[in-house]
């Protein structure tokens, strides 16, 4: 008599839902550039939208907690000369936020706590270092102000923003780079290149140290991204033009640890990675659907979970990272999907009876101090991510400026235009006369000043 084994994993039952309409973000115009970027970033305070913007290129940038309606003149994020292709919150500031733009520049933004009064015009730094747009923005994971840049001329430039100035440039690419994904303590990352080659590279060495042709078979483009265990999981397509995920081992790439056919669609499938689990959510540009899979040890290595279907298809995803999701729920990840005109929240659960928490779901995750600064890792240090525990639950902490190296452009910023109201009491005495006089030459002329 033969028995069944169902597979154990705490994973198996996860379920997606929607929330309600009020706490979604509606009439957004969300960008219509044809790029294959996800559009959106989001962290514990923030939600951030590539929007469609006259006369240059503008992202809006809202509080998580101002659901509803946004105001069709709400203030944007600009500052760009071209369409924004690509936007990237910083993981150790989360009130700092990079773009890139088709003007060839990238830029990092400080974004207030508050709701946004005015348009924020001025970056605090402008990267300009690409001759053709830049489309691709990514965050070293553990080192303070580093951050990449890859452009359609080929090259990826790893800045240090405290500085303003280019630390490393590789042009080992010689077609459009499709996608970067650092690996978990950034001493490498790997990409995907329209020349059909997976590549990983070690930028301080300044050379691709492993690579792969045609990981997937198809000629459209693939997508990459490094596991916690350091294998790299692959989305592309057939021959056949059917979409396909793979797992790669980057020791050894002669076969794939796992190979998966899904469907046939054109959408790019766009992979975001739970570390903290180990699960795979993809989404497809055009789809109305997520699927999730979870990552094993053990044979077939990917384990196909379930799909959260809705009726509109999505135009981006964005995707918060661990220490902003309910523990009290049980939720696991929280995924934000654009449409045409609005933003609708999706929370990954897993089913769990009791209120305590959970231990086995909420590992100590990634926290937002950096492990290392700029120096260091150009020396040569590799540091893990330093671990924060969600027993608690976490509790962005309020805008501040970055530390910054000697020479660094986000410590000479000029300050901030402040209202009578806030100026410091010890420099009134200093204009009060002056004040004075301004209201008794206008008295004189029969005019009444009412303060």
């Amino acid at each position: 008599m033969s028995r069944s084994i169902v597979r154990q994993s705490k994973f198996r039952h996860v379920y997606g839902q929607s929330l309600k309409a009020e706490q979604s973000y509606d009439d957004i115009r969300v960008s219509k550039v044809t790029w294959d970027s996800s559009f959106c970033a989001v962290n514990p305070k923030f939600l951030a939208v590539i929007v469609e913007s006259s006369g240059g290129g503008a992202f809006l940038v809202l509080p998580l907690s101002k659901t509803g309606r946004v105001d069709k003149n709400y203030p944007l994020v600009v500052g760009h000369s071209g369409p924004i292709l690509d936007i990237d919150w910083c993981p150790h500031d989360d009130n700092v936020i990079a773009s890139g733009s088709e003007d060839c520049t990238a830029m990092v933004w400080q974004i207030p706590d508050h709701s946004l009064i005015r348009p924020v015009t001025d970056p605090i730094v402008v990267l300009e270092g690409h001759s053709k747009r830049v489309g691709i923005i990514s965050w070293h994971p553990t080192t303070r102000n580093i951050l990449l840049s890859a452009g359609s001329d080929n090259l990826i430039i790893i800045w240090n923003v405290g500085t303003g100035e280019p630390l490393i440039s590789m042009e080992d690419h010689p077609d459009l780079i499709y996608s970067i994904s650092w690996n978990r303590n950034g001493s490498l990352f790997c990409t995907t290149c329209k020349d059909r080659r997976l590549r990983v590279c070690d930028p301080r060495k300044r050379e691709v140290v492993a690579e792969r042709l045609a990981p997937h078979e198809g000629i459209r483009p693939m997508r990459a991204i490094f596991t916690r265990d350091g294998n790299i999981f692959t989305t592309g397509f057939t021959r056949m033009s059917q979409r396909e995920l793979g797992l790669w081992d980057p020791t050894n790439f002669e076969e794939p640890i796992a190979l998966l056919e899904l469907d046939t669609s054109n959408g790019v499938l766009l992979p975001y990675y739970d570390a903290d689990a180990n699960m795979v959510y993809l989404c497809g540009k055009g789809d109305s659907s997520v699927r999730y899979f979870e990552i094993t040890e053990e044979p077939p290595y990917v384990h196909y979970l379930n799909t959260f279907s809705s009726k509109e298809p999505q135009r981006g995803m964005g995707f918060m990272p661990k220490r902003g999701v309910d523990v009290t729920k049980c939720e696991i990840a929280r995924l934000f999907k654009l449409h045409d005109k609005k933003c609708e929240v999706i929370t990954m659960t897993v089913p769990r009876k009791s209120d305590l928490f959970q231990d086995d779901l909420y590992p100590d995750t990634a926290g937002p101090e950096p492990a290392m600064e700029p120096d260091e890792w150009l020396d040569g240090r590799d540091e893990d991510p330093i671990l924060m525990s969600l027993r608690d639950g976490y509790i962005p902490p309020k805008s501040r400026e970055l530390k910054v190296a000697k020479k660094n452009v986000l410590d000479s910023r000029p300050s901030t235009r402040r209202s009578m109201s806030t100026l410091e009491t010890n420099s009134l005495p200093v204009r009060r006369p002056i004040i004075e006089r301004i209201c008794s030459l206008f008295h004189g002329q029969g005019v009444t000043l009412v303060s």
